[in-house]
């Protein structure tokens, strides 16, 4: 249990270096792109909010699925439900978005998305 307790912690460090690239990172590049297009201000702005939504809610998942792990790994019973939705969302997300673009860059959801989801094996 100590053994997937670490791998699913990993795969939180993963979620929360991501989350900080995501926000930062990732809109700055996105805002770059977009101001060289036609889209309108309001257009522009509702992609700002719903992209930087993102990375606190990657960070949430990594909280939820951080205590759930560091109490496992104390040997505490507690149940990996929530670990494991977040897990099957995250990874199938994932799948999904390499699918439809060929970008390997969407492993950066397979890859936490996996380590969390082995992590939630009872």
């Amino acid at each position: 249990m100590k053994t997937r307790s670490l791998i699913g912690l990993a795969g939180c460090v993963m979620l929360i270096l991501s989350a900080g690239a995501h926000s930062i990172l990732g809109w700055q590049a996105m805002s770059e792109q977009l101001a060289r297009t036609s889209a309108p201000a309001d257009l522009v702005r509702g992609l700002e909010i719903g992209w930087k939504f993102g990375g606190p809610v990657m960070v949430t998942f990594a909280i939820i699925c951080g205590h759930v792990f560091v109490k496992r790994f104390g040997g505490d019973r507690v149940s990996t439900f929530a670990p494991g939705v977040i897990a099957v969302m995250y990874t199938l997300f994932g799948v999904w978005a390499l699918a439809i673009s060929g970008d390997p860059f969407f492993m950066v959801f397979v890859v936490p998305g996996t380590l969390i989801g082995i992590a939630s094996i009872p």
